[in-house]
């Protein structure tokens, strides 16, 4: 598989984010449902705090991804559904270095969308994804 991030010049510069993800060869498509701050129970950890929710869904949608195979650089597509831009705004520095210490300087194209709720109760985030193995 060979991946090639696509940046047109014409665009402002991406950051933290590819404007797109180009993948050739022969592979397979994984579609990644949205992952919320939930242990093994099906318990939200972190209430109230966005980047142990953040952490959290991180690390369950990675799990995803490495039970089919892959690994965080087989990461394409990230959508994150967040209840509060601000507190996403006021985190990204700690939600930055937890992005890191998971997916490293890998970068696929993003987007972020404020939404009025989500489906769990007290859940601050949703992260779906795609990925190619």
């Amino acid at each position: 598989m060979e991946m090639h991030f696509i940046n047109p010049g014409e665009l402002a510069k991406p950051v933290g984010y590819n404007h797109g993800v180009k993948v050739a060869g022969a592979s397979t498509l994984l579609f990644l449902a949205g992952q919320v701050a939930w242990d093994g129970a099906g318990n939200l950890v972190g209430e109230g705090d966005f980047v142990v929710q953040f952490e959290k869904a991180l690390e369950n949608l990675l799990a995803v991804v490495r039970d089919a195979g892959g690994k965080p650089e087989s990461v394409v597509k990230l959508n994150l559904y967040v209840t509060d831009k601000e507190k996403y705004v006021s985190s990204l520095k700690q939600v930055g270095q937890v992005y890191r210490k998971y997916m490293g300087k890998h970068f696929p194209a993003m987007t972020l969308v404020e939404v009025k709720s989500l489906y769990e109760p007290g859940t601050l985030l949703e992260i779906e994804g795609l990925a190619v193995l």
